[in-house]
């Protein structure tokens, strides 16, 4: 039996569609801005791209902004929107990625923000009455509310739409990261609410390099980069029509085959998970038990350190992630599950199993396979 990937969440095969696409591209010359016919012919390719994601997302072309990935569209949001309102505070989930996290935080220790986190109970879910409360304590002073579509690591889904709404009360901007969300779940831009919404190609099966910020009309953030003054001159930079092709072949693969994907893969997941518990009893399943993205798993394994089960499942042939940072070289326990209110050494003790358009029985086979003897070795590694 072969090795088995399942860490889609980080970064998912390409798609025959979005590889046709591209490299339909590679071969052609012209700058997207430049006037002559090459010119034309590319910017014919990013805007013909640009009506294929807003078609699939339920967005206005003139709303997608495109950028180099979900990271550069989180800090275009959050920095942009935060300088753009002129307003102090910033409300951010506690379980955010730290695409969102960090800037957040950027702007608290060199622009004044204050980061308000947004706590968030057992499952990793933030309640609305929880935004709510934080707003009312000085609405006047939110810049901007910042919540996920669906977690990375423990896949709970968030109710994007009733939290955008309380923002709204408020006339505040509500961001919301989507990137593990679209291809998984029914992903509507304009029927969401939000003003901003964050994609990025790579994790729906295309290309690494590109994303794009959704943007709700009249809604300005500063930009954070300067230039030629590309997309609304809200970001500048030479637009990379190979790559944006590429993830416009994905997006609308993705979205037109969610609902069977998320039906086969919610069915794949429910049988890791079954097996896993049986061949493991004591583990434990983070993240809502129902309503989290359809491909996550993620585990707590008890008297285990994640990494030392990540790298006897890699010797096994299993590919997976712990979903913890690693700083200077010390790893440190997951922010998600210690928001959550799991300890130190819980948190350590987990995995992620994110599976995707190419995961098939024989994936969750082959981690049934050894998941009970990695277990077992690495308890005995922490005793020792």
């Amino acid at each position: 039996m072969g090795s088995a990937y399942l860490d889609h969440a980080s970064t998912t095969p390409m798609r025959p569609e979005a590889i046709e696409a591209m490299t339909a591209q590679l071969g052609q010359v012209g700058n997207p801005s430049s006037l002559h016919a090459a010119g034309r012919r590319a910017r014919r390719v990013v805007e013909e791209s640009r009506e294929t994601i807003a078609g699939a997302l339920g967005a206005r072309p003139s709303e997608v902004v495109f950028t180099a990935g979900g990271t550069e569209a989180d800090n275009l949001a959050i920095k942009g929107l935060f300088w753009a309102r002129k307003r102090p505070r910033i409300l951010v989930s506690a379980i955010e990625h730290h695409a969102a996290l960090d800037p957040a935080h950027w702007l608290g220790d060199n622009h004044g923000a204050r980061v308000e986190l947004l706590q968030v109970d057992e499952q990793g879910r933030v309640h609305p009455e929880t935004l709510r409360e934080a707003i009312d304590r000085d609405p006047d002073d939110v810049a901007l509310v910042s919540v996920m579509w669906a977690n990375n690591e423990v896949g709970t889904v968030q109710p994007a739409r009733v939290l955008a709404a309380i923002a709204h009360e408020h006339g505040i901007p509500f961001h919301t990261d989507a990137v593990q969300a679209v291809g998984q779940l029914p992903v509507s831009f304009a029927d969401s609410g939000v003003d901003a919404m964050t994609v990025s190609g790579h994790k729906v099966g295309g290309p690494v390099g590109v994303g794009a910020l959704l943007l709700a009309r009249g809604v300005d953030p500063v930009p954070v980069l300067h230039g030629g003054g590309q997309e609304r001159d809200i970001r500048s930079g030479t637009l990379d029509a190979p790559a944006i092709a590429g993830f416009a072949a994905a997006v609308e693969a993705a979205v037109a085959r969610q609902p069977a994907a998320a039906e086969r893969l919610s069915a794949l997941r429910d049988d890791l998970v079954e097996r896993v518990r049986r061949a493991v009893p004591d583990v434990v399943l983070n993240g809502d038990p129902a309503d989290r993205l359809p491909a996550n798993a993620h585990f707590s394994f008890p008297g285990c350190e994640g990494d030392a089960l990540l790298m006897l499942l890699d010797a096994k042939g299993v590919e997976c992630s712990t979903g913890s940072a690693c700083s200077a070289g010390v790893a440190q326990p997951s922010h998600v599950l210690m928001a959550m209110g799991q300890d130190g050494v819980r948190a350590r003790g987990s995995l992620r199993f994110s599976l995707g358009h190419t995961s098939t029985e024989e994936d969750v086979d082959r981690v049934v396979e050894v998941i009970g003897q990695v277990v077992e070795r690495a308890r005995r590694a922490g005793l020792s």
